[in-house]
This record gives structure tokens, sequence and C-alpha cells, in this order.
């Protein structure tokens, strides 16, 4: 048998990038700590915050769910609230949504569905179809990113959160960091995310509690904790840059343990070396649609407007 670093019990998780050797209880201790941590280090959130969480079915945000609840528990001021997004994807989002509600029952937390039918007109089946008429040279996933951002702000305004809370775990904050880097992108590599935020009212501060959580070791701890999440693709998923950089990071994670928290620190002391560019940003509200945005009219309604002119053919 081989035996737990801290506890001596019949060790179940090997962390290559570090050696050690966890039981199952000592595992999941340490990726709550590991949260915990997170949210301290950056000061995410105030004691009388109420919390956001972008809660999907996936393995990722229904983890959270759990660990966010036992956090709350210690602070009774705090408030903690779901919210899901239903895009409107036929046999997809109805497992999800599912799933969603079974965890938050389970847990005694307010649930909360939005949809983009409600917000924006028309599900993302109707918008795909738009899209594949209009030839677009945009993929799925940019169309459902936008919308679904754009949403997640309006679910949390609505529930009169003070904090969103994203699921992202580390490898999803280090393929973003270097998608940035190769689009050149200075302005959103520079942004010091997952730290909070600061911008208008209407655009409600984000935070990333698993900003320091390897994907492997959040699906290990759903399962020890026997949390149930969807584990199903969802059917618009595509060949992109991020599954490019995905496969590339964990080729080298494979052969050289630690590469993905090296790159994570890297990219961390560079936004201090870019604090210039940091959330300089001037918010400003669309013209159309009144949400908050940089530009003159948000990208929500220029997608949303090129479809209409598309319908209109």
């Amino acid at each position: 048998m081989v035996e737990c670093n801290f506890c001596g019990g019949e060790a179940v998780f090997l962390r290559p990038y570090s050696g050690e050797k966890l039981c199952k209880r000592c595992f999941m201790k340490s990726i709550e700590n590991r949260v915990q941590q997170s949210i301290s280090k950056q000061n995410m959130f105030k004691p009388d915050d109420k919390i956001s969480l972008a809660l999907s079915g996936g393995k990722d945000s229904v983890s959270l769910l759990h660990i966010l609840s036992k956090i709350e528990g210690r602070f009774p001021k705090t408030k903690l609230v779901a919210v899901t997004i239903d895009e409107g994807i036929l046999g997809y989002r109805e497992e999800a949504i599912r799933i969603a509600e079974e965890n938050c029952g389970r847990l005694g937390v307010e649930h909360n569905i939005f949809s983009f039918k409600e917000l924006f007109g028309s599900n993302l089946d109707e918008i795909i179809k738009a899209a594949e008429k209009l030839e677009s040279e945009l993929s799925f996933c940019s169309y459902c990113g936008v919308l679904r951002r754009r949403a997640l702000n309006i679910a949390a305004r609505k529930v009169e959160a003070t904090k969103l809370a994203m699921a992202h775990n580390l490898d999803d904050e280090v393929q973003s960091m270097l998608m940035n880097l190769l689009r050149g992108d200075i302005s959103r590599a520079s942004r010091k995310e997952p730290a909070i935020i600061e911008s208008e009212p209407a655009f409600i501060q984000r935070v990333k509690p698993l900003c320091e959580v390897l994907e492997r070791e959040v699906a290990f701890y759903a399962f020890l904790k026997r949390i149930k999440f969807q584990t199903i693709l969802c059917p618009y998923l595509e060949s992109s840059i991020r599954q490019d950089v995905r496969l590339f990071l964990n080729q080298m994670e494979g052969k050289h343990n630690g590469m993905k928290f090296a790159v994570y620190r890297t990219f961390k002391k560079l936004q201090q070396r870019l604090d210039s560019f940091d959330n300089k940003d001037q918010f400003r509200f669309c013209e159309v649609c009144g949400e908050p945005t940089t530009g003159r009219v948000c990208r929500v309604c220029q997608l949303l407007e090129e479809l209409r002119l598309n319908n209109k053919e």
C-alpha cells in the first residue's frame, strides 16, 4: 500500500508536479484549501457578498457549487445563488439543467434559469441556422461565447448579485493566456483576471475561484465526492485554436511536470509589468440595448443585427 504523505492512509492520487501522495480525504481537502487560498489571495469576496455562480452542469461548475456552498456555511452574511443559462440546444442542455437542479436541491442553493430565447429572442439552434445561412466566418462557439457572457451578466444583475463566480480552472486560464498571446491581444493578456474587475455597476464583478486547480484534479474531486455532472460534449463544439492550445499544453505537461503552473505564474508576472494596459478600456452603454460595452454598439447587438439582416434576405 502506498501511504498518504499527510495522514498515512492509503494514497489514491499522485501529484507529479509536487510528488505528493494523497488519500481520498486529504486530496479533497487540498482542492478545497487551494480554492480558499485563491479567494483570500485575490480578495475575491467580501463577507456580505451575494454570489451568483455560473452553473452549467459540467464538472467544474458543479464542483465549485459544492465547494462554495461549504465555504458559505462559515459566513452567515454571504448568500450563494446559482444561475444556469439555457442556450437552447436540443437534446443537450436539458440534461445539464436537470443535473444543475438536482445538485442545487441537494445543497439547498437557490437556482435560477435564464434562456437565450427570453434574453435575445432566439435560441442557439436558431442562431446557428441563421449563421450557416449567412455563411459567417465566425465559429459556432464564438456566437455562443459572446451571448453567454452577456446572459450571465444580465442573470447576475437580475438576482441582485454583487459577484459573478465563474468555474474556469487552471487549464482554462492558461489556454486563454496563450491564445491572447498568439493573437497579439496585449490588452486582454494584461488583464489581471481572475482578480475582481472594477467597472461600471451594470457589469457584475467576476471572480474565478478554481483558477489555480488543474482540470484533471477538478474531475477527480468530483469523482471522489460522487458529484453528478454532465459528461456529453456540446454538439456545436468545434476544432479551434483553443483545442490546439489545449493539446499542446497537455503534451508539454506530460513531458514536463508543472508546466501549466509555470506558464500561469509567468503570465501573472508579465501582467504586473503590463499594468499600464490593465482594464483601461472605457466602459459606456450600447446605443441599441443599453448594456455596458467599450464601443458605440456592443458585440452582441452587432452579431444579432447581422443575423437579422440575413434573415430578411
